[in-house]
């Protein structure tokens, strides 16, 4: 079961952690979090600072003021986005300890009652573009790094392809052993990795110290101004430098908002600069000549090794994204955006760190799909852009109802830092969306298939509610009725399952439609997971007596914990309840749906609506009641 957590319950938090983080080393976290949150975004000196100069002069040689101007385009943009943008004012936007698009949006349409179709429209979308950025990270980050082989020898180029694929199967198979194992791998990786492209940057920048002067923004305008036919391109280019930067956000519930905020100025930040100024100088004293200056710079000895730790460091890039993927997934079932997905808990210590098999799966098949129609990051690098932009102009339009309706801050002061961001994220934005014919319409389409999802299972769904709704009975007028005029009795218990324990469960009407009996003693029982991994028996069981005939039962479970209601129920005779299992039947509805043309939706809709609640799991497998005591009383309703 997925915790509870419906918009019309978030709150907005600014508590820098929740319970289980709190119980883990800061250290151990920043490390952590440097492999799974960080390395999307501190492998972009691969190719960002390549692509951009690309995007400036061609193939030609760059004049030192586009090598400067584009560096304070990076530096800044960094500053802005990341440090300023996401670091202090979205990462305290957390729901329950949560981040992500569908985090923010929760809370705003908590805030807009009368209007949240409007917020849920706009936290669908902004979710779709993540998934689209899910699928190319992994692509162009490893496809990226195996190509630096080529500085190497030529004669690896047939093998960049297959090398990419092979690496790519092995990340996405290791997904089953968890967020936390995988970090305390992938930290350390990583740590050396910011360390090895900072000192690269450090000894490269003392070939032409001006390059420090890019920190000056006078750089950036000059450049706009001066190359107004190629700035356009470039700032689009320029983009590759902070994507990741919304994967951070995502991953808020795996380590917390300190770890990351920690990580990201003392070690991240920092070596990012150093080398993408590395690289400018790198590029100024060789005459302007681009090449691929990452590798190059790295002559003799340090060459191959420096691809190897590139090649690791891209594969832990890729984490970055597939654990993002993994919560947002999550926050979708919980907000019934997506019918229930298997989720598999990996730590005892926070519930943030979780697998997903399907998602896992879809996301390998899709991701190498891109490389092998790709080929080249170059080519992927168009393909990049349009999604992450999109999202971050989500955040921000949500961001914005946070500033005002939650945080309560001034109107001027909201307004005029939305602006600062809209600007930027806009002007991203527009410079990417060109490139849609270029390679962009590949995130778009896998942004359009997820929307198309989300929207068919929230407009299903609301309709189902509604049909079954009209024959809905409230449980303690049923009960009521039944104690007066009591029908055929039949010795034993009869436990109906429900996720609505005030109305009368489908399978309870049924068979008393049906069958025309009621067994002697009738529980509805309904189960709910508590925000914690353990829950101790005290705390198990609780039970409401209706009338002699009916009793209402809730079981709560710990989020790592695997429900077992026939273990739970046994906890009830300590209670006073006294029955044996091997008298009780389980009483479960199943609703067989029948695609209507009266339904409201498209019959195609309404077709893919079934085939979305037919993946939900077994509840008698879920819930390990024994399958010889379970009674399953389907109904066929049109929708």
């Amino acid at each position: 079961m997925a915790l509870a957590n419906n918009g019309s319950e978030a709150e907005a938090t600014e508590q820098p952690e929740h319970s289980g983080v709190e119980q883990h080393s800061t250290k151990v976290l920043m490390l952590g979090a440097l492999g799974v949150v960080y390395g999307d975004i501190g492998t972009s000196p691969i190719y960002a600072f390549r692509e951009a100069l690309v995007a400036a002069s061609g193939s030609e040689l760059t004049k030192r003021e586009d090598i400067l101007g584009v560096l304070s385009l990076i530096i800044w943009a960094l500053t802005i986005i990341v440090t300023i943008k996401y670091v202090m004012f979205v990462l305290r936007a957390d729901n329950r300890g949560e981040g992500g698009t569908l985090s923010l949006m929760a809370l705003a349409r908590a805030t807009f009652q009368k209007r949240s179709a409007l917020v849920l429209g706009i936290g669908m979308v902004g979710a779709a573009l993540f998934y689209g950025d899910a699928v190319i990270t992994p692509a162009i980050s490893v496809l990226s790094a195996v190509e630096g082989m080529k500085v190497v020898t030529p004669a690896f180029d047939p093998y960049v392809v297959p090398l990419t694929l092979f690496i790519l199967a092995i990340l996405f198979s290791v997904q089953r052993f968890g967020t936390g194992g995988v970090a305390m791998i992938f930290g350390p990786i990583t740590a050396f990795w910011f360390l090895a492209i900072g000192a690269s940057g450090i000894v490269h920048i003392v070939d032409d110290p001006e390059v420090l002067l890019a920190i000056n923004p006078y750089y950036i305008v000059h450049f706009l101004i001066n190359s107004p036919g190629v700035a356009f391109v470039t700032v689009g280019a320029i983009f590759l430098a902070v994507t990741g930067a919304e994967a951070l956000y995502a991953d808020l519930g795996h380590f917390g908002r300190k770890p990351i905020v920690l990580a990201w100025l003392s070690i991240v930040f920092p070596c990012l600069l150093l080398n993408y100024a590395g690289q400018a100088a790198y590029v100024l004293a060789k005459g302007g000549e681009v090449g691929h200056p990452f590798f190059e710079m790295n002559e003799g000895w340090a060459l191959i090794p420096m691809v190897v730790l590139a090649t690791a460091a891209t594969v832990i890039a890729s984490q970055a994204v597939i654990s993002g993927a993994f919560s947002l997934t999550r926050q979708a079932v919980q907000l019934n955006m997506l019918p229930r997905l298997e989720i598999q808990h990996t730590s005892e210590r926070q519930s943030g760190q979780i697998y997903m098999p399907r998602v896992n799966f879809i996301l390998a098949i899709v991701v190498m799909l891109l490389v092998v129609g790709f080929q080249q990051s170059s080519s992927l690098a168009s393909a990049y852009g349009i999604s992450v932009t999109g999202n971050m102009l989500v955040t921000t339009v949500l961001l914005f109802v946070i500033m005002t309706r939650i945080w309560k801050w001034p109107l001027s002061v909201a307004v005029a830092l939305t602006a600062l961001f809209a600007f930027i994220d806009f002007g991203f934005f527009i410079s990417n969306i060109v490139k849609v014919f270029e390679g962009g319409w590949a995130s778009l389409a896998v942004a359009f298939s997820v929307v198309l999802v989300m929207w068919t299972w929230v407009r299903g769904s609301r309709y189902l509610f509604e049909k079954t709704r009209r024959n809905e009975i409230p449980l303690d007028f049923l009960a009521g009725n039944l104690q007066k005029k009591k029908p055929q009795l039949v010795a034993g218990t009869a436990v109906f399952l429900t996720s609505d324990p005030m109305s009368a469960p489908t399978a309870l009407m049924h068979s008393l439609k049906h069958y025309k009996v009621l067994h002697e003693q009738n529980v509805i029982l309904s189960v709910v997971t508590a925000p914690q991994p353990v829950v101790p028996d005290s705390e198990r069981v609780k039970m409401e007596t209706i009338n002699e005939l009916f009793m209402r039962v809730t079981l709560t479970f710990g989020y790592m914990e695997q429900p077992n209601i026939p273990k739970a129920l046994a906890i009830c005779r300590k209670q006073g309840w006294k029955f044996d299992i091997m008298t009780t039947s389980f009483f479960l509805s199943r609703r067989s749906l029948k695609a209507s043309p009266s339904s409201g939706m498209p019959v195609w809709q309404d077709r893919m609506f079934i085939g979305l609640a037919r993946t939900a799991a077994d509840a008698t497998e879920y819930f390990q009641i024994p399958t010889g005591r379970v009674v399953e009383i389907g109904t066929q309703v049109a929708i």
